[in-house]
């Protein structure tokens, strides 16, 4: 895709870097989708629109997601075998996943009723947007597979890719359809949530397409097919997904807005979180009472109070010693599952978690 973005060793420039060569694929990546190949004028309204959809709901997170797929190749095969080709497909599979992430916060953002979205208006919110977003999600969804199609379409990981990516919007889906069922909007109810509901919404609406996905992915590409590769690849990123959603949940109540950029609001939204499962497991009627009466409410005073009783339960005490025991089952999970895969692929994704402030 676009070979004066590589700047091939023949250039007399420095060689970019991943995040450099990442970001310049972007436009090249929006001309491709709304101005090349559709022989129809009359669709020129609509292409316009997925332009300006494009532009706004997919740059501006921080694309680890997309980072990951070249950065878990390079560890997989060694530099003599990453063709330049090779190189710009990993980018552009990187941009796919950064396409679903984008599908997936349009369409959460209208079921949720956000006002925010990293730092800008949620697109339902913008000016004569509207409903009209739930088809521009749709429209981030397609922009996947035309993109794949055009450009791994004659490679052998062609159909894993088609396959890997359908999977995972369906497991993600189903995460969502468990997050909604479990605290539907004006009903609080505490009994809904339990550990196990917990685990489940996490590994299918977060962990699947964030950890999984881009992993897998570049398996695919550095040709690794075989299942008993995958799943243990999975069986640790699952894990390691799991410990970055408790992580986020933590940082929504501890975290430093100046750091983390934005200020969390899961008690007052009745989240599934994990600061009120883990609460929920340890307190006494009192204190359960006391939730019940303050858990979902927008107003200060019930916020408060759900910080209060999180702090008499000693909540940032059992997450630093969760964050210690998970970081240490990550270990011997990697040791115990990624005989054949570079152990790297996985302390690289561990590092850039674990102590996270944001």
């Amino acid at each position: 895709m676009g070979d004066h973005i590589c700047n091939g060793t023949h250039s007399k420039k420095p060689l970019q870097s991943d995040p450099q060569l990442f970001e310049a694929q972007f436009e090249e990546l929006v001309l491709d989708l709304t101005e090349k190949d559709i022989s129809d004028p009359a669709l020129a309204d609509a292409l316009s629109r997925l332009r300006e959809v494009l532009m706004y709901n997919v740059p501006g997170g921080k694309r680890n997601r997309g980072l990951s797929v070249i950065d878990s190749l390079r560890e997989l095969l060694p530099p003599t075998e990453l063709t330049q080709d090779m190189v710009q497909r990993a980018l552009l599979v990187g941009w796919c996943i950064e396409l679903l992430q984008a599908f997936f916060l349009v369409a959460d953002d209208i079921m949720d009723a956000s006002v925010t979205r990293r730092g800008q208006p949620c697109w339902y919110k913008k000016d004569g947007i509207g409903l009209d977003a739930i088809n521009d999600s749709f429209l981030l969804e397609g922009s996947i597979y035309r993109l794949l199609r055009r450009h791994c379409r004659g490679e052998p990981y062609y159909i894993h890719l088609l396959e890997l990516f359908m999977e995972t919007s369906f497991q993600t889906e189903l995460g969502q359809a468990l997050d909604l069922m479990t605290a539907p909007p004006g009903q609080i109810d505490l009994n809904r949530f339990t550990m196990d509901r917990y685990k489940a919404i996490v590994k299918y609406k977060t962990a699947f397409y964030s950890f999984y996905l881009p992993v897998a992915a570049a398996m695919y590409i550095a040709g690794i097919t075989s299942k008993e590769e995958h799943n243990n690849a999975k069986h640790i990123l699952l894990e390691m997904g799991e410990f970055f959603q408790i992580q986020d949940d933590y940082l929504d109540c501890y975290g430093d807005p100046a750091v983390t950029g934005k200020i969390g609001t899961d008690i007052q939204d009745n989240k599934c979180s994990w600061l009120v499962v883990r609460a929920l497991e340890t307190m006494t009627p009192e204190q359960r009472a006391e939730l019940q009466a303050s858990y979902g409410r927008h107003d200060d005073e019930s916020v408060q109070r759900v910080k209060a009783l999180y702090h008499a339960l000693q909540m940032p005490t059992l997450y630093h010693r969760y964050e210690e025991e998970s970081y240490q089952r990550l270990q011997e999970l990697i040791g115990a599952h990624a005989q054949n895969l570079p152990h790297s692929v996985f302390l690289n994704f561990a590092n850039k978690i674990y102590k996270r402030s944001k």
